[in-house]
């Protein structure tokens, strides 16, 4: 029996393997995840990726098609695996901050936020009023970076490639901002259990006022050319259907989730980092599709600007960094004359601090959903173990459901309406 894009070895195990990829399932594996016409040879078996440019990283879809209308849409993942989790542990706590960036690397200061969160709730540090407000501003930078790299792809994989030019323009003024903060443009590990590596520099606070008065206009030109787009409507609208029940049921989260009309940020739900200073409006949907998707995240766009402009009229001074000793290094001026200093700082950055034993899980609000960190302590200088809630898996995961019933030109539209990062999946 002969199955499109498929062969059947004569082996023992009766394994199925996919022509051009690393997958490799029984006989028995397939039949399950397949119709019995795709068995037979009257359905097509195709494989999309995983090195297709529209599934935006290395991420396999094995489709199922009667003719061009998708039947089954099966997902492939750990291609990108790098260990993240298993690396984190082997690291001290401090250590481990770098590790996080490279999960949602085009969100990696919310990831950041996620992580010194948990160990500072493990280790019940609190941090200066003046570092969280600084957070919040990076956090709702990052997320706004977050969104116009997946606009800018959204749309190029739909067709409108000015949008993606557009996008990538705007994003420089972002990483322009974190560049300055930390001195590179992406894998920043600003954050600090307790707070932050140093005080914001001279210039942040003009440059961050400059990208509150100028994305609204860019904001409007984006809206210009797709909100009411017909062609744009006719790719999104009543696309890749999912209705609220079904998006809870399969662990959907953020905009994926809000479009389909749920009303859950955590931000809003679990404030942290004084989320609950700030007044802001949670953008929700009402039909589930790649439209409303698309939608929830543009108006999150106004939503940040918002909470940044408070968060600078509010800006309090002092530290930015806690007092507690055990987690945060004396102050340099200290280490040129206090021999206990030095030591201190050089046992700190050296050994690393030890946590209380216990379990923690400490989660936010990032541009794909809720992100959240599960830290177990053995009371070591280490963590036991370091496990990340990834946004990306959970929302990817129901893509069989939006896909099926679609077409095959509308799998592109519906990937990218679910905006997920192969780093962030794989681990």
């Amino acid at each position: 029996m002969t199955i499109p894009n498929l062969r059947i070895e004569e082996s023992p195990k009766n394994v199925v393997s996919a022509s051009d990829t690393q997958l490799d399932i029984t006989f028995d594996q397939l039949k399950k995840l397949v119709s019995p016409r795709a068995l037979t040879g009257d359905n097509m078996l195709l494989n999309m990726g995983p090195q297709h440019p529209s599934t935006h990283g290395v991420l396999r879809l094995l489709l199922e098609l009667d003719g061009e209308t998708v039947i089954n849409c099966i997902p492939d993942i750990g291609f990108l695996h790098t260990g993240i989790e298993k690396t984190a542990e082997s690291k001290t706590y401090t250590k481990a901050i770098v590790v996080t960036d490279r999960i949602d690397y085009l969100a990696p200061m919310i990831c950041n936020t996620a992580y010194v969160g948990a160990v500072e709730k493990l280790m019940g540090v609190d941090v200066p009023l003046r570092a969280q407000y600084i957070r919040v501003i990076l956090n709702e930078l990052t997320r706004m970076n977050s969104h116009l790299v997946w606009l800018g792809t959204h749309a190029l994989d739909i067709g409108a490639m000015s949008m993606f030019l557009y996008t990538f323009r705007e994003r420089e003024m972002l990483l322009d901002i974190f560049e300055m903060v930390s001195g590179v443009r992406m894998m920043s590990s600003y954050f600090r259990v307790g707070g932050l590596w140093r005080d914001i520099p001279a210039g942040f606070i003009d440059a961050v006022r400059n990208v509150i008065k100028v994305f609204p206009d860019k904001l409007l030109d984006y809206e210009k050319l797709l909100k009411e787009n017909p062609l744009w409507r006719e790719r999104t609208v009543g696309i890749g259907v999912i209705n609220k029940e079904d998006a809870i049921a399969w662990g959907m989260t953020g905009p994926s989730l809000r479009g389909s009309g749920v009303n859950y940020d955590v931000r809003k739900a679990m404030p942290y980092s004084s989320y609950d200073h700030f007044e802001f409006s949670v953008p929700v949907g009402s039909n589930g599709d790649v439209y409303d998707r698309y939608r929830c995240r543009v108006e999150e766009f106004y939503q940040s600007l918002k909470i940044i402009q408070q968060a600078l009229d509010k800006l309090p001074s002092g530290p930015v960094i806690t007092d507690n000793r055990k987690v945060a290094p004396p102050p340099k001026h200290e280490i040129a004359y206090s021999m206990e200093s030095l030591i201190h700082h050089f046992k700190l950055w050296t050994e690393g601090f030890r946590a209380p034993e216990g379990e923690v899980y400490f989660s936010v609000e990032s541009g794909k959903g809720e992100f959240g960190v599960f830290i177990s302590s053995d009371g070591g200088v280490r963590p036991r173990r370091v496990h990340f809630r990834a946004p990306s898996l959970c929302n990817l995961q129901s893509l069989p459901q939006l896909s099926k019933g679609c077409l095959i030109a509308d799998i592109v539209g519906i990937v990218g309406s679910v905006d997920i990062v192969l780093g962030e999946v794989d681990r």
